[in-house]
């Protein structure tokens, strides 16, 4: 578990994007990180390649200010700190219920996928979701991010400030 010191040097809030497809997606994720001071971690396989003019497009000149990273596994990128599954569908406690701490990671699946079930299954007391009705089966990838980052930055007090 994180510690304010532990956190002293480093994010305040991680959000991990595994094997996300969509470089517009990761582009827009990524200026949203900015804008709170979260770090970007990407973990591969990636559906663009990173220099994807998209992704550009959707970062615009946010890109330069974004602390982000690319890993192998889940585990590169989550490492000792406190992490939240968000997971489209039913189980799961709502996003809002959760008691963020900084340092804490919001780790996302990719857009056609979600998260591996091993994933979910191995650590289901912090799998959380954001309500959606049936019709619209889920949410898009960066307007999910956006609104769980959103909530922790508004439990932490704007941390990114």
């Amino acid at each position: 578990m994180a510690t304010d010191s532990a956190v002293a040097d480093g994010p305040p809030l991680h959000v991990v994007l595994v094997r996300p497809e969509i470089a517009a997606n990761t582009g827009a994720i990524g200026r949203t990180c900015v804008a709170v001071g979260a770090k970007l971690w990407l973990v591969r396989p990636l559906g663009f390649h990173l220099d994807d003019r998209r992704r550009r497009r959707a970062g615009l000149d946010y890109w330069e200010y974004l602390d982000w990273a690319v890993v192998d596994d889940i585990e590169g990128a989550i490492g000792p700190q406190r992490f939240w599954l968000f997971e489209t569908g039913a189980g799961g406690r709502l996003y809002t219920d959760v008691g963020y701490e900084l340092g804490d990671a919001l780790v996302f699946g990719s857009e056609s996928q979600g998260l591996p079930t091993s994933l979910l299954d191995r650590d289901p007391e912090r799998v959380v979701t954001v309500p959606v009705r049936p019709e619209a089966r889920s949410l898009n990838l960066a307007s999910a991010v956006a609104i769980g980052l959103y909530e922790a930055v508004r439990q932490l007090g704007r941390p990114g400030r």
